[in-house]
């Protein structure tokens, strides 16, 4: 099964039956207490679309990134290359191994294509602006619940196929401001404006360096479940309670690359606060009171049955932006 944001599978199946937004969850509730609570909404959502003969993706040979979904495979994508990372060799047991990435675009959007072993090559053959065909990668969601497309020995790619262009490319997220007391589960490119009112204490943890998954700690040994025995890199992430005057608060969960942005540090520097926590102390007091942009995804945090927002940019507020967006 795709991984279609449910905001996103509720407006497909919605249009094409012409039913309303009360209908349609109606009949996702039901599906869900038919099935004894055994399955998600986006798994009603999903059994609901079969059921009514909505093709919720259209099998097409070359796809628009806006069209990627988690789970395709041997995909085909025209792209332009808008940014690339440097080459990095990782050890896994025995074997050393390389990745890299690529930010490709298209006038739909941007999406991040890793590269693996011998793939990793491709870095350095391309610059930024090249046009790239890529034929049999595969997609997956990463850990901030961004879609991305890999490369392994079986994909293909055509650095500027003649006849191939690409015009303008539309930058980064497609996102709408929302109040914290709109949010609803499932909601993706959302954008808050929020005061930070509590902070918690930054959490570490141990990760696979291929593939970013948490890894278990065995009797001398680390373990990733897709990958087997590695020698884990360090990870963290760091919860806040946001405010934005509508009445609700939300707990926003900032991982790695959104924590590093939010503190404004480099990750070594982080990394400190592991072996000392107690230094974090003066962060958390210099974040109280300060207000951000946050850019992401509504999620539901079964254990303690609540939303969490799941944080995949953050900007600080630029006051003059603000007036100019309620002048507007």
């Amino acid at each position: 099964m795709y991984k279609i944001p449910l905001t996103e599978l509720k407006e497909k199946i919605r249009k094409e039956k012409g039913l309303s937004v009360e209908e349609l969850d109606d009949r996702i509730h039901k599906k869900i207490n038919e099935l004894s609570g055994l399955i998600s909404e986006e798994g009603a959502a999903h059994i609901i679309a079969n059921e009514l003969g909505v093709e919720v993706v259209e099998e097409k040979k070359r796809l628009k990134v806006k069209e990627v979904y988690a789970g395709m495979r041997d995909l085909e994508l025209l792209g332009k290359v808008m940014s690339k990372s440097e080459i990095r060799e990782f050890q896994k047991e025995d074997r050393k191994g390389k990745v890299a990435n690529l930010v490709v675009g298209d006038d739909t959007g941007t999406l991040r294509v890793v590269c693996w072993g011998e793939q990793t090559g491709l870095v350095n053959k391309v610059a930024e602006g090249d046009v790239l065909l890529i034929k049999s990668g595969y997609a997956k969601e990463n850990n901030f619940n961004q879609k991305e497309i890999h490369l392994n020995d079986r994909s293909e790619v055509e650095v500027n196929p003649e006849g191939e262009e690409i015009g303008e490319v539309r930058q980064g997220l497609s996102y709408q401001r929302k109040k914290i007391s709109e949010l609803n589960e499932g909601m993706n490119g959302v954008e808050l404006l929020g005061t930070i009112v509590q902070v918690f204490d930054l959490r570490f943890f141990n990760v696979c360096p291929e593939c970013g998954k948490k890894v278990t700690e065995q009797e001398d040994s680390f373990e990733c479940r897709e990958h087997g025995k590695v020698k884990p890199d360090d990870s963290y992430v760091l919860n806040l309670v946001v405010d934005d005057g509508s009445g609700s608060t939300i707990r926003s969960v900032f991982w790695r690359n959104q924590a590093t942005n939010l503190l404004g540090k480099k990750e070594e520097e982080i990394i400190k606060y592991k072996q000392q926590p107690t230094l974090f102390g003066d962060e958390k007091s210099e974040l109280l009171g300060e207000q951000f942009r946050l850019v992401g995804r509504v999620n539901r945090n079964e254990m303690f049955d609540r939303l969490e927002f799941n944080v995949q940019m953050v900007f600080k507020a630029d006051a003059e932006e603000e007036i100019k967006r309620l002048d507007g």
